[in-house]
């Protein structure tokens, strides 16, 4: 008990000590890193099936480089305001629809932030961060649709407020030069009624302007007699830079009605087309392995569909190695059935099989192809 409340005692002193020997200071700095959305896949395919169009194939591009500058004001060695300009990078989708046509979106997000940051030291060297502020988009929309996809609002923009918040750790190489990593959450709204988040994550330096390592109290001459003797420097190395992130794995999601008649698994010329255009965008990528995954719709009993899932996944797998030259060996096939549909309950009411809830049921039936490790030749 003596020991821990002589530990604590140390810590206020040395805790207190700091906000008086840190007065505030100007600071400025930029990071760079990775920022990921989430595209809404359904809502496009609805769209689409809401003139008339069924998707047979989709591409996202999910991932972005992005990076930020600021400049702030550390008020004590706890609390400051910091302002920021920011690019969350460009995002992206391609749709291929039957009939015959593609739909092309495109959103660049750039913007303005001011932020609270909060500083919680941990050692004399590394701090813990913490943010919550206000930052203001603005969303670059741009839409390109061919065949028998018509855009008629082709570059839509808008610049919406909204919140943003983070955390992250900060090292101080010496008191005028810091190293921060940091994950942040931006609310975002696009120009066309969309609202999601967007995460950043980034590495950055820092740089304090005029700020003056703090200074122990001089002792009396008494103290520095009786005083011990002081421990010999321990050389502190700092922490290496982060890995860069591994690639992110491709996921292509073909329509089921493009590719079979509907409850059955052989492939018809329409499908193998489809998987044609696929298998030669792979014939220029590198890959560890693909992963074909069948679904179905809630129609019919979950042991009919499990199996008629496994058998359209295998039909997949086996035309991209005898047709596409894929190596049978970095390819699998699975079925899920009708555990993870598109589609929600309430937009699709029913049990019995009509022609209308077929088409609502359309997003459910579908088979899935994703390539981990994939890079350009």
């Amino acid at each position: 008990m003596r020991l821990v409340g002589f530990a604590g005692l140390s810590t206020l002193a040395c805790a207190s000590a700091f906000a008086e020997q840190d007065p505030g200071y100007f600071y400025g700095g930029a990071s760079i890193g990775q920022s990921r959305s989430k595209i809404d896949d359904a809502r496009i395919n609805a769209e689409l099936l809401s003139q008339g169009l069924v998707t047979s194939a989709m591409s996202n591009d999910e991932h972005a480089l992005a990076w930020k500058a600021f400049g702030g004001y550390q008020i004590n060695r706890y609390v400051g305001v910091e302002a920021g300009y920011f690019s969350l990078g460009h995002f992206g989708f391609t749709s291929t629809t039957a009939p015959a046509g593609m739909l092309d979106g495109r959103i660049r997000l750039h913007g303005i932030n001011l932020d609270l940051v909060g500083t919680l030291p941990i050692t004399e060297r590394f701090s813990v961060l913490g943010r919550v502020g206000a930052q203001n988009a603005s969303a670059h929309d741009s839409f390109n649709g061919s065949g028998s996809v018509v855009v008629l609002t082709p570059n839509p923009s808008k610049s919406e407020t909204n919140v943003k918040f983070g955390a992250g750790l900060q090292y101080a190489f010496t008191p005028n030069l810091m190293l921060r990593g940091e994950a942040e959450r931006y609310r975002i709204n696009d120009a066309v009624g969309n609202r999601g988040d967007i995460n950043l994550y980034s590495v950055g330096l820092v740089f304090a302007f005029g700020r003056a390592p703090a200074t122990a109290p001089q002792q009396t001459a008494e103290q520095v007699y009786s005083a011990p003797p002081l421990p010999p420097p321990v050389a502190v190395v700092a922490a290496p830079p982060p890995p860069p992130p591994p690639p992110s794995p491709r996921r292509v999601s073909f329509s089921a009605d493009t590719l079979f008649s509907f409850d059955h698994s052989e492939l018809g010329p329409q499908g193998k087309a489809a998987l044609d255009q696929f298998a030669h965008e792979l014939a220029g990528m590198q890959f560890d392995a693909i992963t074909v995954e069948g679904h179905t719709d809630r129609l019919g009993s979950q042991a009919y569909n499990q199996k008629l899932s496994m058998r359209r996944a295998e039909a997949v797998k086996n035309y991209l190695v005898s047709a596409g030259g894929v190596d049978a060996g970095r390819i699998t096939a699975m079925g899920k059935g009708e555990s993870q549909p598109v589609t929600k309950t309430e937009d699709c009411r029913g049990a019995r099989p009509n022609p209308k809830l077929i088409a609502c049921l359309q997003p459910d039936r579908r088979v899935d192809v994703e390539v981990s490790g994939n890079a350009a030749q």
